[in-house]
């Protein structure tokens, strides 16, 4: 019997008895409890594996559980004992299957053997690899590569990435959009242009030396639990925490730590946020305006009086450039504008820029409340502003922070995984593997669903993820799928991308990361790239779901040699046998970053990438580090909210959840049990908009080109939220945000402030 969909106040901290449960949850429902708990105890430790769900760094000197509770459920999903063979799909058409949910599908198990579809009964069938190999190659090699994409999820490890961002190349396409299109792109956008450098500028150890965090638009509880561990300790030696989120999430208000006595055995729990902000959605740019003017002001006022100087005058001196512009515009700034696009208030800003001002070093970490919108560039050029009007890049315990999302999505991109060919050494390419690669720019996400939309889309190959269902727009998507001649899709689990199939369709069952990777050589290790850009190694310790599966560099490789056959000069196979190889011609591609790569690999605490920023080196066109001046407050300034009756809606995860796997239908957290068809509102707009509680709603986007996106069905909540904000769950969601409404020059769906109409049904 199915429980009841239900609200609940939680009130509990993050961590404590309620992961444990969670935890053990997970691995009884996957039935992997004893090996699951063994295999735990290998996660993100120096030799053991990399967690395949998030991207935070992973330490030196572990803690004897280094996993989470989503990093936990995260390997129950892929341990699991259940299974997806051909009997599974002699059971179930595909058309019976789009009745499923995602949680159902994918938590039928592990896909057993390689399948293709057959149009005459609407199933997957069995396939032989070479035989699949074959065919694909062979359509592709008929197709114009330019209407060719190559999709990769954030999970692939470095070597995988390399080889098939390889195969892409000499196929003749640039067409590689990934995951991180749709979350952190406006940071790779941003970053380059104000400190040369396209990701972070902090390592794990300047935790330990700051003094003052500035969170932003992350819910760190759910989406990176372990970094609770090194901000519990910055707690008890009195840093602060400023915490800009319209929602109040449990992670970033309290935390009790499952692994200390002390707080199992008592009611102790740890305050993390000394100040939280529950900012309006899309209204953080004005929040930082607010900061910078306190901050900028009172260094105007210093300077009068004769008192020491607020601001760092000589690393502005020295290191920046456009300090002038961007201080009058701020000086000119109102307040009162301030406050209403922020819906903060002025003393609540100044509060916060004290904070700032009094602490010797500042570090800002920010996930994609701040990536996630139309002026989402501009917004992560804002914090650089702010960090670099107190000299907090290139110190010790002071950066800018971007926390990336899946466990190797900032990786992948470091070893050629991009659309933007300028981004890649090209030339080095060319000579390396004698061939001429395009110079035209490939595809983004956004440009991929275009394409897609529009029939100009011949074949679509995915390394792993769940694109049909990841991207918006979903009711305008996915009738385009079955024009597409051919889909290919490398996975681990059923999803429903997989039901959205082309003509020819694929479904390609990989090992996991977890699994024994077991080639010619020996086994294998591969290796991950985390969120502070370090690299470390990870290798398996479980053994594979099926012996039929193969190893997804086993895949791409396969997948090469049937389309390219001759060009190129790349020994697939040797690579495919011995991924140390793999890593030798990544080293020879990308020298300054790997450098005695195989020796410095499995190293504690991985090696760091060379970042110039982070030594107050500025690979930027000026030499400078750069502060932008914006020329407006608004994150979404082109959409219409009236502030009357239309909501700002946000999409996000759930606590059983990572990206589009949905684990289960419960949010602790939120309070959200057997359900995620609801719509969290403020209580008072509920009033005015003469919504009851758990009252069935109709939700429609408000847009101008004409398509109706509604969804119904969903039920209405009163939850702690800023007036006029509304959070939804992602994916579901996805089909309310209009495939236009994308970050400026990033392409980043903004799926962070959604104009949208609730009504009553």
């Amino acid at each position: 019997m199915s429980k009841l969909p239900s609200i609940k106040k939680y009130d509990h901290p993050a961590g404590g008895w309620g992961s444990l449960k969670a935890v053990t949850s997970a691995l009884v429902e996957q039935h992997v409890t004893l090996d699951g708990a063994r295999i735990l105890l290998h996660q993100n430790k120096p030799d053991g594996y990399a967690c395949v769900s998030c991207s935070w760094a992973k330490p030196a000197d572990p803690h004897l559980f280094e996993f989470c509770e989503n990093g936990a459920k995260a390997t129950a999903w892929e341990l699991t004992k259940k299974r997806i063979n051909q009997d599974f799909f002699a059971h179930h058409t595909l058309a019976s299957l789009e009745a499923w949910t995602d949680f159902e599908l994918e938590s039928q198990g592990r896909l057993t053997e390689p399948m293709r579809y057959d149009a005459a009964t609407d199933r997957y069938v069995p396939v032989r690899w070479q035989q699949a190999f074959d065919e694909i190659g062979k359509m592709l090699r008929d197709f114009d590569p330019k209407r060719t994409v190559f999709y990769t999820s954030g999970r692939a490890s470095l070597e995988t990435s390399y080889m098939y961002q390889l195969f892409a190349r000499l196929y003749g396409t640039n067409n590689l959009p990934d995951s991180s299109n749709m979350c952190h792109e406006s940071t790779s956008v941003a970053l380059p242009e104000t400190i040369g450098a396209p990701v972070g500028t902090v390592t794990l150890d300047d935790f330990q030396h700051t003094d003052c965090f500035f969170f932003f638009g992350h819910n760190t509880g759910t989406n990176a639990p372990r970094m609770l561990h090194p901000l519990q300790e910055a707690r008890k030696r009195d840093a602060r925490i400023i915490t800009f989120n319209p929602m109040k999430e449990r992670g970033l208000v309290s935390f009790a730590n499952p692994q200390s006595p002390k707080d199992m055995l008592t009611p102790a729990q740890t305050t993390i946020s000394t100040q939280y902000l529950q900012v309006k959605i899309g209204g953080d740019i004005a929040a930082v305006t607010g900061v910078c003017k306190a901050l900028i002001e009172a260094d105007d006022r210093a300077q009068k009086t004769g008192m020491p100087r607020v601001l760092d005058a000589e690393f502005i001196a020295e290191h920046t450039h456009g300090f002038e512009s961007f201080a009058d515009a701020t000086r000119k700034a109102e307040w009162r504008d301030i406050e209403v696009q922020s819906g903060l208030t002025r003393g609540e800003l100044e509060a916060a820029a004290n904070e700032y001002a009094r602490a010797k070093a500042v570090m800002i970490l920010y996930g994609m409340g701040i990536t996630q919108h139309r002026e989402g560039v501009l917004a992560v050029q804002m914090l650089t502003n702010l960090m670099l009007l107190g000299g907090n890049i290139g110190k010790p315990g002071a950066g800018i922070c971007p926390i990336r999302g899946h466990s190797n999505v900032q990786g992948q991109r470091t070893v050629g995984i991009t659309e933007k060919p300028a981004l890649v050494p090209l030339d080095k390419l060319a000579r390396m593997y004698a061939f001429e690669p395009s110079r035209e720019e490939g595809m983004s996400t956004v440009d991929a669903c275009a394409a897609l939309r529009d029939g100009e889309l011949d074949a679509f190959i995915g390394l792993g993820g769940n694109f049909g269902r990841a991207t918006p727009d979903h009711h305008v998507l996915e009738p385009a799928w079955k024009r597409v001649l051919l889909t290919v899709q490398i996975a681990t689990h059923l999803n429903r991308s997989h039901l959205l199939h082309g003509r020819a369709a694929y479904l390609l069952p990989c090992l996991g990361r977890i699994e024994i990777d077991l080639q010619a050589s020996g086994p294998q290790t591969v290796t991950v790239e985390d969120s502070t850009a370090c690299v470390h190694a990870s290798k398996g310790f479980a053994q594979p779901a099926s012996d039929a599966l193969l190893s997804e560099p086993a895949i791409v490789a396969g997948l090469a040699k049937a389309t390219l056959q001759d060009r190129g000069n790349v020994d697939w196979d040797a690579w495919t046998a011995d991924y140390s190889l793999v890593r030798a011609a990544i080293e020879a591609t990308y020298p300054e970053q790997f450098k005695d790569f195989e020796t410095r690999m499995s190293q504690p605490g991985g090696f760091h990438r060379s970042i110039p920023a982070a030594r107050r080196e500025w690979k930027t066109r000026n030499g400078k580090a750069n502060f932008i001046t914006p020329e407006g407050m608004g994150e979404d300034p082109d959409m219409s909210f009236d502030g009357e009756r239309t909501l700002r809606l946000m999409t996000t995860r759930g606590d059983s959840q990572f990206n589009t796997t949905v684990y289960g239908l419960d949010d602790r957290f939120r309070g959200v049990f057997n359900t995620r068809d609801v719509l969290l509102m403020n209580r008072d707009d509920m009033t005015r908009l003469s919504i009851a509680e758990d009252q069935s709603i109709a939700v429609t986007t408000v847009s101008k080109d004409g398509v109706k996106r509604c969804l119904e069905g969903l039920r209405a909540h009163a939850f702690d939220l800023p007036r006029g904000c509304a959070m939804g769950y992602y994916p579901e969601c996805n089909a309310l945000i209009p495939l236009s409404h994308h970050a400026k020059r990033s392409k980043v769906p903004a799926a962070k402030a959604v104009p949208i109409l609730v009504r009553a049904r």
